[in-house]
């Protein structure tokens, strides 16, 4: 809801409404001086997007009930799924807030088109979970198992491939990871 995206963003003083107990910093506040990472930026409700854009613009923030104006001096990174420009024409989106948050745009193609970066994404998430459990005797792939992970389509991007991983790794006795520790999906590929 448009006031909790407020709340958890500006900060919201007592009695601002039901359940405001107390006085609270917002992200904003939180990240002053440093950086504020907006997950799903596409996903904001229209309503509160000019209050993001003022704040972006005048560097300033308000609680949710409150009448002081806070400074703030924080560096915005977003990251969405979808074609905001695409979201802008259809009146979903802020022209000025896109423009406002469009000065460096990297551009990650889905993994499915990056089939190289599919053996060094699953080496580093063997490595991290295996290294995160002792108990874990995994230490590499059996060549069939990576043939099909990279042949995978993955439209579930890297956070698929990392479930994947994580879910082989703990089912897997093994010391290399075969295809029979993979889910039947990415092995019928």
């Amino acid at each position: 809801p448009d006031n909790l995206v407020e709340s958890e963003l500006f900060g919201h003083v007592k009695g601002a409404f039901s359940g405001a107990v107390g006085h609270k910093m917002g992200l904003f506040q939180v990240a002053d001086g440093g950086t504020l990472f907006l997950d799903e930026i596409g996903e904001l409700p229209l309503s509160f997007q000019p209050k993001l854009l003022r704040a972006i613009q005048e560097r300033q923030i308000r609680r949710v009930g409150g009448t002081e104006t806070i400074d703030v001096d924080v560096r915005i990174v977003c990251a969405t799924n979808r074609n905001l420009a695409k979201e802008v024409e259809a009146g979903s989106f802020r022209q000025d807030l896109f423009y406002r948050l469009d000065v460096v745009r990297i551009d990650v193609p889905p993994l499915r088109v990056r089939p190289d970066d599919i053996e060094v994404l699953a080496e580093h998430f063997l490595q991290e979970f295996a290294s995160a459990d002792p108990s874990c005797s995994v230490r590499g792939f059996s060549a069939d198992a990576m043939r099909a992970l990279k042949s995978h389509d993955w439209p579930g991007n890297v956070r698929q491939l990392r479930n994947v991983i994580e879910r082989a790794c703990t089912l897997s006795t093994s010391t290399l990871l075969g295809i029979e520790d993979l889910p039947i999906d990415v092995i019928e590929a």
